[in-house]
């Protein structure tokens, strides 16, 4: 060990202080250098081996006369005087191999002096400052003979401090550990060995996925390789046959029809190949070996590529007649009235009108309370909500969810305005399932003597013959052989002035400086109040923007090539929604937004600015007057978009199903409906006997 050490001190001492080789000018003086060269190799030796330092100096040095002294940190060695203030003369070569004298003092020999190379550079670590670093951070984790390989190993190397800290750390961690497991009773040992047995018992070691491709029985089974294969060998069979028939090939063209008809059984409705007949392997090569066999009598490259051209054209027009197809009938479907929707304003309707003795004190009270609540209605320092509805389910979750929600029902007030076909229902379900505290007042639209052709720009293009022959006339695009026009623009909605209702709120709202406008297709699951606290900065609509990067924005909406358009409005700006919408009744009628709104509605009475509908006249009409909200109040697209965070949704006040998968329709998004169904009055008997009939 000692040997070893030494040698590796010698190899380090030889590196550090580089020398020249004998001269033939330095012959004469070989002993000399000789002795020269073993005082310097047990001068190393005293610098790297710290307990034969003091004893090797005593031969090495001068600086004493007479009996050699004990060194005094010689282990076995006894007591002696003090050898730290006396002076030692050092003997060495220079890098040329002139010898040189130096004295020192025994003190510069301890474990703590610096050894510096002069042909290091200056930033580099001495070797004596690591190898102390070293044992000094060992030494502090465990005892001296279990790390003095540790120190010796990197004494001899560069040691990160950053590797040195995190050994301590590591060492600490493991002792702390050891320390609780110790101190830690019977009762809790054998708790945690009971839960580590019922852990590995329950673990369970299956496959649940293909996770090594290598392996064949981990291969993912769900594939369908096979099936798109098959189909790639019809319409190319299908090719081949027509080019038989043209050329006169009657077998080979029976043949192929019979692979085709072979292939489609096998085939099937299978979507992935574990679905396939087990017959398809079989077809798909026997398909295969025909192919082959046509294409060696049948091939023109010429021919070929001719009639894939026409079946791509051929299949380019089915696809588009499937996609107007498709979206014809879900507009239909999402026009229709549900049964049991029709059945509950069909009873509700007959109480209102033939009102037995139980509707009789029902009607009674109501008259009562509305009696009492009639200040309310006017009533500024109140929460006041505007639904416009034709759909009574509808305006109950509404106004259900809201009630839930709030904090003080009692100062909530809904004003709900409906029309002459739907009066008697909406009226008649609120006066049998008043919300609790809060106030509903029913209005028909009918009774607004104000709201007329001569007033309402709408009304007059709504009675116009033009509009007329745009929605009801055959030859117009709302046709299936016409797909230049976006079907949904012919929903029955956009003839309901219900729907343009909201841009005369000051009309019907007199005596009110605020209001929260709700479209019936929302849901409420926080309260709202806090909106009436918001200050809008003199904008009128408070709403959430729904512009994300380059979707929703105005030139999504409006026609930017005319020049109305263009000069007026920034394609840029960003959209916002209906749904839930804060409207300053005061600035509206500062600025007259209802006559912008007249104004820009005369201008698109052929339809060129924008198409039909209230988004567009909207965006328009509160152009920089609409003061964006935090889009945590309003949560958009469940009824269209199955992939809106679910995260978001359960975050948001109010959730909204625009689109055409409303949540009372066979269409609606599954995964979205308990969001609403669990706020329709199961309790109703109206209810409970036009769904149970539905089931």
């Amino acid at each position: 060990m000692a040997s070893s050490s030494t040698a590796a001190s010698s190899s380090a001492a030889a590196a550090a202080y580089p020398r020249p080789l004998f001269s033939p000018r330095r012959r004469p003086g070989l002993l000399a250098f000789l002795f020269v060269f073993l005082c310097i190799i047990s001068f190393q030796v005293v610098i790297h081996v710290p307990s034969a330092r003091s004893a090797v100096s005593q031969w090495l040095f001068s600086g004493h006369q007479g009996e050699h002294q004990r060194p005094k940190n010689c282990p076995g060695c006894g007591n002696s005087q003090d050898v730290a203030s006396a002076d030692k003369t050092i003997v060495y070569t220079d890098q040329y191999g002139r010898i040189k004298l130096f004295k020192v003092t025994a003190r510069e020999f301890a474990s703590s002096s610096i050894w510096e190379n002069p042909w290091l550079p200056r930033d580099s670590p001495p070797i004596a400052r690591t190898q102390e670093a070293a044992e000094d951070l060992l030494l502090v984790n465990g005892s001296e003979a279990t790390n003095l390989s540790s120190a010796e190993t990197l004494a001899t190397k560069s040691v990160d401090p950053i590797k040195l800290k995190r050994q301590v750390f590591r060492r600490r961690r493991k002792e702390q550990r050891v320390q609780e497991l110790l101190q830690v009773d019977k009762k809790v040992e054998l708790e945690m060995r009971n839960a580590a047995t019922n852990s590995s018992r329950n673990f369970d070691n299956r496959v649940r996925g293909s996770y090594n491709i290598w392996r064949p029985e981990f291969r993912l089974t769900n594939t369908d390789s096979t099936l798109r294969l098959m189909k790639d060998q019809i319409i190319m069979a299908k090719l081949y046959a027509t080019i038989a028939l043209s050329q006169k090939e009657p077998d080979m063209y029976a043949l192929l029809m019979k692979c085709i008809k072979e292939s489609q059984t096998a085939i099937g409705d299978a979507l992935i190949d574990s679905e396939l007949d087990s017959s398809a392997l079989e077809r798909a090569k026997a398909m295969g070996h025909v192919l082959s066999s046509a294409r060696d009598v049948l091939y023109s490259s010429s021919e070929v590529s001719r009639k894939l051209r026409v079946m791509l054209q051929s299949t380019e027009l089915d696809i588009d007649a499937v996609k107007k197809q498709n979206s014809f009938l879900v507009q239909h479907a999402a026009k229709t009235v549900p049964m049991p929707l029709h059945c509950l304003h069909m009873q509700l309707t007959t109480d209102y009108y033939f009102r037995d003795g139980a509707t009789k004190e029902h009607f009674h009270d109501a008259a009562l309370k509305e009696e009492e609540n009639k200040p309310k209605l006017e009533d500024r320092s109140l929460y006041h909500y505007a639904i416009f509805s034709d759909n009574v389910l509808a305006a109950s979750v509404v106004v259900r969810s809201t009630v839930t929600n709030a904090n003080e029902p009692e100062k909530h007030v809904f004003h709900i305005v409906t029309d002459r076909l739907n009066f008697a229902a909406m009226k008649m379900w609120f006066i049998a399932r008043p919300p609790q505290l809060a106030t509903v007042h029913v209005e028909n639209i009918d009774n607004f003597k104000w709201l007329n052709s001569s007033y309402c720009s709408v009304l007059r293009q709504l009675e116009s013959a033009r509009l007329k022959e745009y929605y009801f006339k055959a030859h117009d695009p709302s046709s299936l052989s016409d797909g230049n026009e976006n079907l949904k623009y012919r929903n029955p909605k956009y003839l309901s002035m219900l729907n343009h209702l909201r841009f005369y709120m000051p009309e019907i709202h007199l005596k009110l400086d605020k209001i929260l406008f709700l479209d019936d297709d929302i849901v409420v699951q926080k309260d709202l109040t806090p909106l009436w606290d918001i200050d809008l900065k003199g904008m009128v609509n408070g709403a959430v923007e729904t512009c994300k990067e380059s979707f929703h924005r105005f030139d999504t909406y409006l026609n930017f090539s005319h020049p109305k358009i263009s000069e007026n409005f920034d394609p840029r700006a960003c959209g916002w929604a209906f749904g839930m919408n804060m409207f300053d009744l005061k600035e509206w009628r500062k600025r007259n937004i209802t006559g912008i709104y007249h104004y820009w509605q005369d201008l698109n009475e052929d339809r060129k600015l924008w198409k039909l509908g209230t988004l567009p006249p909207g965006l328009i009409t509160f152009y920089n007057l609409t003061y964006p909200l935090n889009c945590t109040w309003h949560v958009l697209g469940l009824g269209y978009d199955p992939a809106v965070d679910i995260a978001e949704i359960d975050n948001a006040a109010v959730v909204h199903y625009n689109g055409n998968y409303k949540p009372w329709l066979d269409l609606a998004i599954s995964k979205y409906n308990p969001y609403w169904s669990k706020y329709v009055d199961l309790d109703s008997s109206h209810v409970q006997h036009c769904y149970a009939s539905k089931q």
